[in-house]
């Protein structure tokens, strides 16, 4: 199951980048991503109460909030200067470039949570940086 939400975010995210060079056309960047969060809040938090998990904010570990909070300082920075890309470059080039995102989490796995790097991922990340590349140049 988990491989059908995974395609679904990868085509949500496609949708996201497609939609959000459409819309950010004569709009400040940083607006655009405010706008967005605004929206993703919403969205967020109806979910929470949609299905009552709200009930389980209490049972969060300091530890948990600490590094839910750092994942959300970092998912700012990075839809800020995604946004930014965006506006000012195209979304063929910018959209490979950011997408550099999965050969830095493979290598932050390695090195921080130690999970191991095989063959394949090896040759993944390869193949990922070498198409990106590619395809900006």
């Amino acid at each position: 199951m988990w491989f059908v939400f995974a395609l679904g975010s990868a085509v949500f995210a496609a949708l996201t980048s497609i939609l959000a060079k459409i819309g950010i056309d004569g709009v400040n960047s940083t607006l655009a991503t405010a706008i967005r969060t605004a929206v993703v809040l919403l969205m967020s938090w109806g979910m929470v109460f949609l299905t009552g998990t709200q009930t389980g904010i209490g049972d969060i570990s300091h530890k948990s909030w600490l590094f839910l909070i750092l994942s959300g300082l970092a998912t700012g920075a990075s839809w800020l200067c995604y946004y930014h890309a965006l506006q000012i470059g195209a979304a063929s080039k910018v959209i490979p470039v950011d997408k550099l995102s999965v050969v830095i989490t493979l290598a932050l796995a390695f090195f921080i949570l130690h999970e191991p790097f095989t063959p394949k991922s090896l040759i993944g990340c390869a193949l990922i940086a070498a198409g990106t590349l590619f395809m900006v140049l």
